[in-house]
């Protein structure tokens, strides 16, 4: 493989790497069909026929001097298509015709909303959509206005910002889905905070409460309490611990609120067991499957989600240990994961409160048992 003068990342393995276990997930069940709309030097192009075993690969790139490149790189693929055309334009040919694809891999640059709904239209039935977003900014609260523009939605600055642009690219695709007819099971979704990506299965028709799945998440500054609320059951948001910390005459501070986004699961529990079951059959990396080791163990529920980091700013001394912390959750009752998606952070369905006092009792055991 020869990059040319395209972008190419060799740190971007473990994404090719899930993308090739999910393709080959695909071709078990049948002959398999993969549109790389953005298909670079079309290194994903070929590991999908070599490694998936697809029957068909079309593989696009917008520039037309990488076309030869693409052409050569691919050229003892059986079934291989390549051609030089914007995604837009391709994608909506694709509509015109009529023609679907088991996999549509969408690995462009910036912001993909506008491309959503014409992606969607070219996957077939129980088909992925593996989509990829660079733009960090707008959906990380860094950038707002953006983020009202290019993904509809509120965007405010989040501990666990890598999981709110996950979880704001993930809503913008149901939504889509869900004014086409359809609806979507997030399969894949994560990040190393320069791309964001998701892979998503397209249902026929949304599963039942489906749609109770998009939501509102809060986050208060002042005192870092969370909350979530779906849309379809929105009422006044619950008061957070800077209540009780101020004195009646101050007002609290306000909340960040993020949404409207994804609310539910991040991952498919069983599918990631799946593709664990082929990696040693895929030419995995080490990076790809530490990578899918932690997805696994990590469904993206609970939504509210905090470093350790920040505990230790509100207790001070240093971030309780985390396995530690989210036993000792677990021992009283919560639910409580590592996060899979950013290291040093936890999710957990416990008060933040009750997270603080759980915390501080772990450092003061700690400091006990250190004298």
């Amino acid at each position: 493989m020869q990059p040319g003068s395209g972008f190419f990342r060799p740190e971007s393995r473990p994404s090719r790497d899930l993308g090739v276990l999910l393709a080959r997930s695909l071709a078990a069940r049948g002959p398999l069909r993969v549109l790389d709309a953005m298909a670079g030097c079309g290194i994903r192009a070929l590991r999908y026929g070599l490694e998936a075993g697809a029957e068909a690969v079309w593989a696009n790139d917008a520039d037309p001097d990488r076309l030869p490149l693409l052409q050569r790189h691919l050229a003892g693929l059986p079934g291989v298509r390549c051609t030089a055309r914007t995604a837009q334009h391709l994608l909506a040919d694709c509509l015109q015709r009529q023609e679907r694809f088991d996999l549509v891999d969408l690995d462009g640059f910036g912001c993909p909303t506008a491309l959503v709904p014409l992606a969607l239209e070219a996957v077939a039935f129980e088909g992925v959509l593996y989509l990829a977003s660079t733009d960090g900014r707008s959906p990380t609260g860094h950038d707002r206005p953006a983020a009202i523009r290019l993904l509809g939605a509120a965007a405010r600055a989040h501990p666990a910002s890598w999981e709110l642009a996950l979880r704001l690219q993930l809503g913008s695709v149901a939504r889509a889905a869900w004014a086409l007819g359809r609806g979507v099971e997030p399969l894949v979704s994560f990040s190393e905070g320069r791309t964001f990506r998701t892979a998503v299965r397209l249902q026929r028709r949304p599963s039942p409460r489906q749609e109770e799945q998009l939501g509102m998440l809060a986050h208060c500054h002042g005192c870092g309490h969370q909350q979530v609320q779906p849309l379809l059951r929105l009422r006044q948001w619950q008061r957070c611990g800077c209540v009780n910390a101020l004195s009646s005459a101050d007002p609290p501070p306000p909340l960040a609120i993020s949404g409207p986004l994804w609310i539910g699961p991040l991952q498919d529990g069983a599918l990631l067991a799946e593709l664990a079951a082929q990696a040693p059959a895929a030419s995995l990396s080490p990076e790809g499957a530490r990578l899918l080791a932690r997805l696994a163990a990590d469904p993206g529920l609970p939504v509210c989600c905090w470093p350790t980091a920040e505990i230790a700013r509100r207790l001070g001394g240093g971030p309780p240990p985390l396995a530690a912390l989210v036993a000792a959750l677990r021992a009283e009752g919560w639910v409580a994961l590592a996060s899979g998606l950013m290291p040093g952070q936890f999710r957990s369905d416990a008060p933040w409160t009750e997270i603080l006092q759980i915390a501080s009792r772990l450092g003061a055991t700690a400091s006990g048992t250190a004298k």
